[in-house]
């Protein structure tokens, strides 16, 4: 028989032009560039499938979405001018609420087989599907992280359900092994591993966020998991199983084939030339995005520019001081807490919304909780796992790095000072915690404000999520940024330096 070939992307998120929209310098990646590419690779024996989170992640998106929320998305129209059979929903898909993503469906026409993702009680597909090509005979099933209600916003999910993943994919590969005389079943899963591939040790919290590993060890009868979510390279085979996951941005694509020999895996990077015809399909909403880009909202008489990472994680840089000061004019909140996303510009002397979403790049919201001073403390050990001590030096604990990137998992507060001893064991590094001059106690109580994700729990930081919710403020926080910016005009502040991170290993503070 002949080779059935299938091409998985995944974890797109709104990427349709190949260039970085801090600076517009070119990035090989994007819709836009994976088209040549799957032109480049598919024949009649191919099935194109995506996994999800396509619809949010860049500033067109976010123009989109702020500005034409009830016209077709750029990234809808560039998938369906790809060419998708087969589509997985994401936990980001439903970051623009439910108008959105049937808007995103129904254009798209791909059936979307997201088997444990119900609507109003339904199921908004069969929960799998029977595919021949070249006399092979193709089951192909989807499943989606559960994981969605503790991030997004109630008000976008409130018509869903989400059942449990492993119980659903479990369950649909028996029905499959029963029902069907399938040569081939297909597991796409919006999420990750949750141990590694080799050891088996975990290498993260076993929240159910991921269970991909899960899958692979105990789901009898899965031949391929073409798996998302975290953002990761990875190509192999494990308990008898071939599995895939794709880097986001569109950066590459996933090419499985089928044939007499057997199934082999590949990542293909997205190496090659622009699809012009998508490039032209999104072309006028990109221009009103660029020109939208490079208003100026106001100037900065502090350096909130951002060219070391690492550094403005470790000394605090002055942007995350901006954050938290809008925050907490925003909300009237007595703390705040922001991390630094990877690859944050930060905002030049004159602050244009291309400083505001390259610097802040996620849709999130803005939640108040009541926090004791054991939670306060608590929630800044969690914090400060995130360092380590060795040799003397501190460094970024690998954790925080492999499998995934988690660099938004560190907080850094304001309206508080604090110091963090990395050499000693963790949940004992916070030596110093005080508020207004005076130590902090355990029954003392305080209002903080962090954004939504942290206030559900994500990054397994469960003393926020249990703390009472004073308030919510369901804006977007860039355009709480932006209406800060045009109220004052000029930033000016003193600047503050509230947190110290030391290694008393050497005794001497880095």
């Amino acid at each position: 028989m002949a080779r059935v070939r299938l091409l998985a992307t995944s974890d797109v998120h709104g990427a349709v032009y190949p260039h970085f929209y801090g600076d517009n310098s070119y990035r090989s990646s994007g819709i836009a560039v994976l088209k040549t590419l799957i032109d480049s690779l598919k024949d009649d024996n191919t099935i194109l499938i995506d996994n999800g989170d396509t619809l949010e992640g860049t500033p067109l998106s976010f123009y989109h979405y702020a500005n034409d929320p009830k016209e077709i998305s750029p990234m809808t129209k560039a998938m369906k001018a790809t060419g998708y059979d087969f589509i997985n929903l994401g936990n980001h898909d439903f970051n623009y609420g439910e108008d959105a993503l049937f808007a995103h469906l129904s254009y798209l026409e791909a059936p979307c087989i997201s088997a444990n993702v119900f609507y109003k009680g339904y199921r908004l597909n069969t929960p799998y599907t029977m595919i021949e090509k070249a006399g092979r005979k193709i089951a192909l099933f989807a499943v989606t992280t559960q994981y969605i209600p503790f991030w997004e916003k109630p008000e976008n999910i409130v018509n869903f359900r989400f059942e449990d993943a492993f119980e659903t994919a479990r369950d649909i590969t028996r029905m499959i092994k029963e029902n069907e005389d399938a040569d081939t079943v297909v597991c796409i899963y919006h999420g990750g591993f949750e141990r590694d591939l080799l050891t088996g040790n975990p290498n993260q919290m076993l929240t159910g966020e991921n269970e991909g590993y899960r899958m692979l060890s105990e789901i009898e009868g899965i031949d391929i998991l073409i798996s998302g979510h975290q953002h990761r390279s990875l190509c192999g085979e494990a308990f008898g199983k071939v599995y895939t996951q794709t880097a986001a941005g569109g950066r590459e694509i996933a090419c499985i084939d089928i044939d007499d020999d057997g199934i082999h895996a590949s990542i293909i990077p997205a190496v090659t030339k622009a699809d012009e015809e998508i490039l032209e399909l999104c072309r006028e909403e990109e221009d009103a995005c660029q020109k939208w880009l490079d208003q100026t909202l106001g100037t900065a008489e502090v350096n909130l520019k951002v060219t070391d990472e690492a550094d403005a994680r470790l000394h605090k840089s002055q942007l995350i001081t901006f954050l938290n000061k809008v925050q907490m004019e925003a909300t009237g909140a007595q703390l705040s807490a922001s991390a630094l996303f990877s690859g944050a510009t930060g905002f030049d002397s004159k602050i244009t919304m291309r400083n505001i979403v390259s610097t802040y790049v996620f849709p999130n919201t803005l939640t108040v909780k009541k926090v004791s001073g054991k939670d306060l403390k608590a929630y800044l050990e969690k914090c400060a796992e995130y360092w380590e001590c060795r040799d003397g030096k501190i460094i970024v604990n690998p954790a925080y790095d492999e499998p995934t990137p988690q660099h938004f998992n560190y907080d850094m507060l304001d309206g508080a000072e604090y110091t963090i001893d990395v050499s000693k064991p963790p949940g004992e590094r916070i030596v110093s915690l005080q508020y207004e001059g005076k130590d902090v106690r355990e029954e003392d109580e305080f209002t903080l404000c962090v954004n939504n994700y942290r206030a559900a729990g994500g990054g397994d930081f469960d003393m926020i999520r249990d703390a009472e919710t004073v308030s919510e403020d369901l804006s977007a926080m860039v355009d709480i940024l932006a209406s800060y910016i045009m109220k004052h005009q000029v930033i000016r502040f003193a600047e503050v330096n509230n947190i110290h991170v030391i290694c008393t290993e050497k005794k001497e503070q880095l």
